[in-house]
């Protein structure tokens, strides 16, 4: 990258090697060489507001330390805030009102989603009719009732939440994804149903002041349409650097094509891209798709302009020899099962990690393993495994007090049940265990507010002051005590009186913050009211400014100062919304502490590492898993018909006409499934930096939502291969 010297440039990074490192000092170049000419500047645009403060860093590093030039000439956005800036200043081209607009990220529970739905079923009675008859139907009518509940609360949402997003993000108006129907034929009409609940999604989002993230991005480019617009939006632009290139859709692209194209010279534009399509594991709940960044690194190569960062000095030779063999070995699985040999159609791009040299700059590169570095172990079952990793873990500890470990999930149910199996071994020894929780990645400040607001709008509500209470344990703001023995009666416990019996100091505590928030309700509005609970709860900076961005996100939909209305809609956002909390830059500083265990799922893992990586629990049924079809759809047939409107559109998308049917569509659904799935666990693997700990147990749960129910289950298929390949690091668990 140091050598770019404009134009379309690929840059394909392994894990670990320091790809974002490599874009800020190539971006610091590019300043040096040319911004101080050109007058415009380089764009740097990533995927969370984590890592843009991280790159921000980076670059000014470069800049100052390096290169003794002041820290200026380079901007960084997510990609929604860049399109987001260039809707505001067009606000005539791009259609948003921002100033009444509210910003949504709706799921198929939100009532936005729900409403769509009975709108549609109010305008469309034959489809509904036809779906009710399913494959087959014996007219008893409680059968009837049973598959009109499925269809309005679970079909019917998911396929909403699903084709709309996956539609919009693509570029499909309603009307042109109506039209693709005409491209396929199914008994349902699966994608014309599809069409009408978008249709009327738009309409209700249009007629509330409603806005989602795929709206920001449309904006963006409908000002990019007018000329002088898209003139002046260039000039602005000497470079675009994209980091995390392979979760792009192809609109994202389009909309970073454009701002890099230079007017005098349209058919180079100075773009580059940076990313690792082996590590795209977006795929089956976003449009992303790793084979547009492949094609577009393919094209690239053509031109002699695709950079390989293969080197990475992160992991020891023997994690990285896994990794590398986990990856050819899936590809030669996967071909073995699929007709379709060429590798854009394979779960991954070919490639191999390789050691950085002897005389890389970077500190304790291609660190020495501990033990084996690589460790992989067959325990009998979960309980044998939570045993195997406390031992473990005490180990490791006594060894290094200050080291970094990690135990990733598949799913955040195992992560709980790992808290609650590991916490009395580690309570023991000193080690901090700390669990990224569901709660962690979705903001937990919306529903602790809303436990303390419906307190304060009902007092006297038993249940409403014991989830109050619960929230101020949690928060350890009182002790730990029999909250149903204060909640039981709320008057006495608020109020008591002269022969009431004498409370204990615990409940005092308890007693005198919540009247304390009694009285700022009878003092303050909601909006401020909001904020004094947030100061109340001991909220640290990133989660005052989340319940900030919480106030200002109901007072758009709240007329005057009704606290009941603030709660209604304060209890949809936590039930049916992704309400992402105000990141930090230390946000990754708290997942990979030293001395500490982290708890963390695999997805949220990417990025980050650690010296040692537990992943336990690798059994078939999680990794790469079943395509599941719910036994209560089943009428419809053995398929989904959310996933296989995805699938078509997708196909659509890959100009893949006629669209496949439903059997096809289906087989794409779980194809795509697979390949990503061993994606995640090929992110995983590349997480560890010098210790490598697999298992997966002969028997575990048919499900973590009942993990007592224990049953025989069939490893991760890539697991007796790399005990196979690797017979030196299988350890005899008992």
């Amino acid at each position: 990258m140091a050598d770019w010297q404009g134009g379309a440039l690929a840059v394909s990074a392994v894990p670990g090697a320091g790809k974002s490192t490599g874009m800020a000092a190539a971006a610091a170049l590019a300043i040096a060489r040319y911004q101080l000419h050109a007058r415009r500047q380089i764009v740097i645009v990533t995927f969370t507001r984590s890592a843009a403060a991280n790159i921000k860093a980076k670059v000014r590093k470069y800049l100052r330390e390096e290169l003794s030039l002041p820290p200026t000439g380079f901007v960084v956005h997510t990609l929604h805030g860049l399109a987001l800036n260039i809707a505001t200043r067009h606000p005539e081209l791009s259609g948003l009102q921002l100033e009444n607009a509210t910003l949504i990220t709706p799921n198929q529970g939100h009532r936005l989603i729900r409403t769509c739905v009975e709108q549609w079923i109010a305008i469309h009675p034959r489809r509904y009719s036809q779906l009710l008859e399913g494959l087959y139907f014996d007219g008893e009518e409680t059968e009837r009732l049973r598959r009109q509940s499925v269809l309005r609360t679970e079909v019917l949402p998911d396929l909403a939440a699903t084709a709309i997003h996956e539609a919009k993000s693509s570029g499909y108006l309603p009307q042109q994804l109506r039209e693709l129907t005409t491209q396929t034929s199914d008994n349902y009409g699966i994608l014309e149903i599809a069409a009408g609940l978008y249709e009327q999604y738009e309409n209700l989002m249009r007629s509330r002041d409603l806005i989602d993230y795929d709206d920001m991005i449309l904006a963006a480019l409908r000002v990019l349409e007018n000329p002088s617009a898209c003139k002046f939006e260039q000039n602005q632009v000497f470079a675009v650097f994209e980091d995390e290139a392979q979760d792009s859709t192809p609109l994202q692209t389009k909309l970073l094509e454009i701002l890099a194209t230079d007017p005098n010279t349209p058919d180079s534009p100075h773009l580059i891209r940076v990313g690792d399509p082996n590590q795209a594991i977006n795929s089956t709940f976003t449009p992303a798709d790793p084979i547009y960044f492949r094609q577009f690194c393919e094209d690239c190569d053509a031109q002699n302009r695709l950079a390989t960062m293969d080197q990475a000095g992160r992991s020891s030779q023997i994690i990285i020899e896994a990794a590398n063999f986990t990856l050819n070995w899936v590809n030669r699985a996967y071909q073995n099962k699929t007709s379709d040999r060429q590798s854009a159609a394979l779960p991954f791009r070919l490639q191999q990690i390789r050691l950085v040299s002897a005389s890389d700059p970077q500190p304790d590169a291609n660190p020495a393993p501990i033990g084996r570095g690589l460790e992989l172990y067959t325990p009998r079952d979960i309980h044998h495994t939570a045993e195997l990793i406390g031992k473990r873990l005490v180990e490791l500890f006594a060894e290094n007090p200050h080291g970094s470990v990690a135990i990733l999930v598949r799913e955040n149910r195992q992560g709980r049940w790992l808290v609650q199996k590991l916490t009395p071994i580690c309570c023991e020894h000193k080690i901090p265990l700390y669990e990224v929780s569901e709660s962690d990645r979705h903001s937990h400040v919306p529903a602790e507010i809303l436990a303390i607001l419906q307190f304060l709008d009902r007092p006297h509500s038993s249940e409403y002051l014991k989830a109050a209470l619960e929230v101020l344990v949690q928060r350890q703001l009182i002790p730990t005590q029999d909250l149903n023995a204060l909640a039981s009666v709320p008057e006495q416990f608020l109020y008591p009186g002269p022969l009431d019996p004498l409370a204990f100091e615990a409940a005092l505590q308890a007693r005198n913050l919540c009247c304390n928030m009694l009285r700022a309700r009878m003092e303050l509005t909601y909006y401020q009211l909001i904020a004094f609970v947030a100061s109340e709860l001991k909220y640290d900076q990133a989660e005052l400014a989340t319940a900030d961005k919480l106030a200002e996100r109901i007072a758009r939909q709240v007329t005057g100062n009704s606290l009941s209305e603030a709660i209604f809609v304060l209890n949809e956002i936590v039930s049916s919304e992704r309400f992402e909390p105000v990141e930090t830059e230390e946000v990754e500083a708290r997942y990979t502490r030293p001395g500490q265990v982290t708890i963390i799922t695999m997805h949220k893992a990417k990025g980050l590492d650690w010296d040692a990586v537990f992943i336990p629990f690798l059994h078939e049924n999680l990794i790469p898993g079943s395509f599941w079809v719910p036994p209560q759809v089943k009428f419809l047939g053995d398929f989904t018909l959310a996933e296989v409107a995805r699938a078509q559109i997708r196909a659509a998308l890959h100009q893949d006409f006629p669209l496949p049917d439903v059997t096809e569509a289906s087989e794409q659904a779980k194809q795509l499934k697979t390949a990503e799935e061993y994606r995640l666990l090929y992110v995983a693997m590349t997480r560890a930096k010098r210790l490598l700990w697999m298992s997966a147990a002969l028997k575990a749960p048919f499900t973590w939502s009942k993990p007592a129910n224990f049953e025989s289950r069939s490893p991760c298929p890539v697991f007796p291969a790399l005990k196979k390949h690797f017979p030196k690091s299988v350890v005899r668990s008992y």
